[in-house]
């Protein structure tokens, strides 16, 4: 996930603005507005003067642009080229890219996969720039998700359940991706629908036991007791698409949970999963085409969403070993 700073040269104060109220990380104006800047928002805010922009012209460009890097902040003027870019990234940890519109943005933060360490936007993209952070800052991309067939649902008593309250509206077809394992996990639909009893709560997902793992960005995991007001969450739709959002609550009770089993079909056998989730008519998988289905008419038969992956993590990194979770 790139940084983002807005560079308000020359300088307009609605301009500065605007850019605060986007979400970006920094502002880069010139040096007499540092402190009247710095008193509308808290974030990072440098002086013109004080970052070198270099354009990549030449071989030689590459050097003078790691020097530069070390000895403060540095950006790539416009006109900049990928492959010269992937070399810095090879390099170095502080790349950070100029962009004139959108598409340079969306350039920017995909090179070698992982991006440039930051966008920096010019006032030529501020009709952009809304676009520019959601696709820099809260789209992490695509998972692959599976129609799993569930074999089995039963009670099992009760445990302690973590519900998840992010600062995030979500929408019908979207949730986290919850699992016993790793390898294996369900995506558990947001409280995004009304019902008789219980008014939706479309920021919510009342995500299961407090021992599975959930996906979190840039495909780490961790497991749901460890989520805390601040952390950020990866949040899946039913196509796949992914976005960040920030954990703003966290609320774990003991409640009456269900043991949910699925299966999936492969070219080397059939794979199996599991999930522990509140025994309660809210609580909701995520059939194929985003459909949100109650766990408590859930039966052995019906098609869920799953994501399924190579076992092995370790404190939520990848890693390669022989592991099996049962």
């Amino acid at each position: 996930m790139a940084a983002i700073f807005f560079k308000a040269l020359p300088f307009k104060k609605e301009e500065v603005t605007l850019a605060l109220e986007s979400g970006i990380d920094g502002i880069i104006c010139p040096k007499e507005h540092v402190r009247m800047v710095q008193g509308l928002a808290r974030c990072t805010v440098l002086a013109c003067e004080d970052v070198t922009s270099i354009a990549l012209t030449a071989k030689e460009d590459e050097e003078a642009y790691l020097e530069a890097s070390r000895n403060g902040m540095a950006t790539l003027a416009p006109g900049w080229e990928i492959i010269p870019v992937e070399n810095l990234l090879a390099q170095s940890d502080a790349v950070y890219a100029e962009a004139r519109s959108l598409k340079e943005a969306e350039l920017a933060s995909g090179i070698l996969e992982r991006g440039v360490t930051g966008v920096v936007v010019l006032p030529e993209a501020i009709c952009d720039l809304k676009e520019i952070v959601k696709h820099c800052k809260i789209s992490l991309g695509q998972e692959c998700l599976e129609e799993a067939v569930v074999t089995e649902v039963r009670q099992v008593g009760l445990g302690h359940r973590v519900c998840c309250d992010t600062i995030s509206m979500l929408r019908r077809g979207q949730g986290m991706l919850v699992g016993n394992s790793s390898d294996f996990t369900f995506l558990v639909h947001a409280e995004t629908e009304h019902n008789e009893y219980v008014a939706a709560r479309p920021f919510r997902i009342n995500a299961g036991a407090v021992h599975a793992y959930t996906r979190l960005p840039h495909d780490k995991t961790c497991y749901l007791e460890e989520l805390k007001s601040g952390s950020e969450v990866e949040i899946v739709d039913a196509d796949g698409k992914t976005m960040t959002a920030v954990v703003g609550r966290i609320k774990m009770e003991i409640r009456p949970m269900l043991l949910v089993k699925a299966t999936v079909s492969t070219k080397d056998g059939e794979k199996s999963g599991a999930v522990f989730l509140q025994n309660a008519e809210t609580i909701r998988l995520t059939a194929p085409g985003g459909i949100p289905v109650s766990v408590v008419s859930l039966k052995p038969g019906d098609k869920v969403l799953v994501r399924t992956d190579v076992a092995g993590r370790h404190f939520g990194m990848r890693i390669k070993e022989e592991i099996a979770e049962v």
